[in-house]
């Protein structure tokens, strides 16, 4: 056994262990290591998962007679579990849970007509701007302090007033205290009998922020092929899984990419990725929060991440400090479902005409810093005028930050939002 951090490679005197299959060390009870990848017949690398030090080359490896399972089942719901399947809300532990392995071939590859039913989330900017279609992959992306965990919240707080729908919530890498909000939060709103969460937070080493994501994402597929039920998947911060492989790839000596990266980084997101689909016997839609290093868009991992969304909504640090909030770019943000096909002709019609106002709005804005809105034409003084009653028909108040605002949070139908902004364009 040679050991380089939390990497710990190991050689076979037996049979390859399943990847499946857990290892520790002889006579160290508290030391779990799991696989990682195979270099050779005889020969495969490990994470020592529990970061518990005392490793050393040379020591013997045995395994544990248990396997690397993610809980699932109906016994689960209201519950907090790390990426060991360990229970961490102070509860006693679920004795009902289904054990389901982690890493497996079985994944569903039967063809499940794509849907068009749209989620409507409350939130006005989202389903004008990016609505969400059954069994597609949303992204929230912006820089450190812009508002992607609360924007998350709300969008849970929303959708899952409905219970429609089992919801998974994946902490990766984000702060405790944040969780910890969440969780009461969904508590004392009543929401978290029909949650699951699954936490690998800051302070956990990155094997468990890398495997936390796999782990719930299993346990999502059998929810979706056994209880046959839909499940929103909502991930906060999938860059922090990428950013976690990377230390692991670090420790591996694995030469990184030209951006910085691990060189496998596309295989393992799109490998997360690719669970999070649907199958006919139900769907999984996933929402994801992508930080970005230094406000950098051009980010290769955030670059790789974006490429794998059906729609990214931008939150921008500009319209964060104009108090505007939630703080969307809405020129940046996009969606590939925005056609008549999903949304009907009268919702892609207005997000056309908006569009090309904020476009022209955002032409204006470096005339008028120089000349002044005074000297703009007539026309012009229109565009622009009907842009601003945009942007701020946009913002809106959220349920998750009564306590701190004080203002009650708001709730609109898609209805009422296309009617809004079909009132403002009519002048």
């Amino acid at each position: 056994m040679a050991v380089n951090g939390l990497a710990v490679t190991i050689r076979f005197t037996n049979d390859r262990p399943d990847p499946n299959d857990l290892l520790t060390v002889e006579g160290r009870d508290d030391i779990v290591l799991v696989w990682r990848e195979y270099l050779e017949r005889d020969l495969g690398r490990y994470i020592n998962i529990t970061g518990a030090n005392g490793l050393a080359a040379q020591q013997r490896a045995a395994l544990t007679g248990k396997q690397l399972n993610a809980p699932s089942g109906k016994a689960i719901l209201g519950r907090v579990f790390n990426a060991l399947g360990g229970t961490i809300d102070g509860e006693p532990a679920v004795k009902d849970a289904v054990e389901v392995p982690i890493y497996t071939n079985q994944h569903s590859t039967e063809y499940r007509p794509l849907s068009v039913d749209i989620l409507e989330t409350g939130i006005k900017v989202i389903d004008f701007f990016a609505p969400f279609v059954k069994g597609r992959k949303i992204g929230i992306i912006g820089g450190a302090g812009v508002g992607k965990t609360v924007l998350t919240t709300e969008l849970i707080h929303n959708i899952c007033a409905a219970k429609t729908a089992t919801t998974y919530f994946v902490g990766i890498g984000e702060r405790i205290r944040e969780g910890h909000e969440l969780y009461e939060t969904l508590r004392s709103r009543g929401l978290l009998e029909n949650t699951v969460m699954f936490l690998g937070q800051m302070n956990e080493n990155a094997g468990m922020r890398a495997l936390v994501g796999e782990a719930a994402a299993a346990s999502a597929e059998y929810m979706r092929d056994a209880a046959e039920t839909d499940v929103l998947f909502f991930v906060d911060n999938i860059y922090r899984y990428v950013q976690a492989h990377n230390e692991l790839s670090t420790m591996l000596s694995e030469i990184p990419s030209e951006g910085g990266y691990q060189p496998a980084m596309f295989s393992q997101l799109h490998r997360l990725e690719e669970r999070l689909n649907s199958s006919p016997k139900g769907s999984i839609t996933s929402v994801q929060s992508i930080y970005i290093p230094a406000d950098d868009l051009s980010d290769p991992a955030v670059v790789e991440i974006s490429q794998q969304l059906d729609s990214v909504i931008v939150l921008s640090r500009k319209v964060f400090e104009s108090g505007i909030f939630p703080a969307v770019d809405l020129l940046a943000t996009r969606s590939s479902l925005l056609s008549p096909e999903f949304v009907g002709e009268r919702h892609y019609v207005l997000v056309r005409q908006v569009q090309q106002i904020l476009e022209r709005h955002h032409s204006l804005q470096s005339i008028i810093s120089i000349i002044g809105e005074s000297e703009l034409s007539i026309s012009d003084r229109e565009a622009y005028d009907k842009a601003q009653r945009l942007i701020e028909f946009f913002a809106q108040p959220m349920f998750v930050t009564e306590d701190l605002s004080g203002i009650k949070g708001k709730n609109f139908t898609r209805e009422q939002t296309l009617a809004g902004v079909e009132e403002i364009l009519a002048g």
